[in-house]
């Protein structure tokens, strides 16, 4: 058992799952859930009450595709300045990474929010570009400097923003993984509320609990995801109701609605799924990245959706675990890694890794 500061508690929770004699298979869609899992031993106390738990699409970093790094590198290449987060730099493409880009004499640089990014285009005459990741919960905070204005004309954005709804249906209606529950995440539940989770209760019958990022968290939602199956419902319960409010935060879907405009996109690992990716609305044209690079984003070369051997696709989509990988631990480290699910800290490659023999 880990040592944990609420483990009476989870031996009793653990103690109930198991008493129900439910055998299940769960869907989580977040790094950080995954992280909670592997850091703490959950997977293996779960597998003996009968609760196994995989990960889906939940890492930003990595469901972002080959094409769209291949852009930001393009644009590198051609005398733009690209600011993105430090995990979309080692991510790997056919045509390198933006770390290559950058030894290669291309000016890329980490930053730690869209403000830093703001500030540097504030300071030079050449053209800049944010590139913005993540979810609902990261979303919003790339919309307030554009909503305040005032922003340097030099400065654009390149979105490869997703939202989780329509991502969640693509799993459902593909129907490639088993399972009978979902952990949804909390914190982009923070911002949506429970009501973009409830379409799936009733129409594909799958029970669902939002749940925080402790392990008595995790260890809870399995234990109502398992209660639910015992009671023949599919509901939407929320475990983290000490955050996650029946109507998440207005504010910052305003913002979003103001901001965004849903549009189809490709995720890594999935085809084109409708209305899952947020482009910005031509009022905001100006700081638009593919409205105003449009001539240097033609450029990009065809990349591979994958490097040859790299199964992060199936990773994503629950299909394999992470060691199922061929290249896993061998040809594929946090290092040396041949896709993004093991470059990201929220990717599932990366935390097996860091957590396994192999990386200790």
């Amino acid at each position: 058992m880990f040592k944990y500061r609420d483990e009476g508690t989870a031996k009793r929770v653990l103690a109930a799952i198991k008493d129900t004699g439910i055998r299940s298979r769960f869907m989580h869609v977040c790094g950080t859930h995954q992280d909670t899992i592997v850091r703490f031993g959950l997977e293996e106390l779960l597998q003996d009450a009968g609760v196994e738990i995989c990960q889906g699409p939940g890492c930003p970093v990595c469901v972002t595709t080959s094409k769209e790094i291949a852009d930001a590198i393009t644009l590198a290449r051609n005398g733009v300045t690209i600011t993105a987060f430090g995990d979309m730099m080692r991510v790997p493409t056919t045509i390198g990474s933006l770390f290559d880009a950058k030894a290669d004499g291309a000016d890329v640089r980490i930053v730690y929010s869209i403000e830093d990014a703001v500030k540097m285009a504030s300071e030079q005459t050449k053209p800049l570009v944010f590139v913005s990741v993540g979810f609902e919960t990261t979303a919003p905070s790339t919309c307030v400097p554009l909503k305040k204005g005032s922003l340097p004309e030099n400065f654009s954005i390149y979105s490869c923003h997703r939202i989780c709804p329509p991502i969640l249906e693509a799993i459902f209606e593909m129907g490639e993984t088993m399972m009978n529950g979902m952990i949804m995440p909390g914190h982009v539940a923070v911002i949506t509320g429970l009501e973009p989770f409830r379409q799936f209760s009733e129409r594909y019958k799958m029970p669902q609990v939002v749940a925080g990022f402790e392990p008595l968290d995790v260890l809870m939602a399995a234990y109502m995801l398992t209660k639910q199956i015992a009671e023949g419902r599919a509901e939407v319960e929320n475990e983290y109701t000490r955050v996650v409010k029946e109507n998440g935060n207005p504010i910052a879907r305003k913002l979003m609605e103001d901001t965004f405009v849903a549009v189809d996109r490709e995720w890594r690992g999935f085809p084109t799924i409708p209305k899952s990716a947020l482009a910005l609305k031509p009022e905001f044209a100006k700081h638009d990245a593919t409205v105003i690079h449009e001539d240097i984003l033609s450029l990009t070369p065809d990349v591979e959706a994958e490097a040859a051997g790299c199964k992060c696709g199936e990773v994503l989509r629950g299909l394999i675990r992470s060691e199922e990988c061929p290249m896993f631990g061998t040809a594929c480290k946090p290092m040396t890694p041949r896709g993004p699910c093991m470059v990201s800290a929220e990717g599932n490659c990366s935390i097996a890794y860091r957590f396994s023999e192999r990386g200790a």
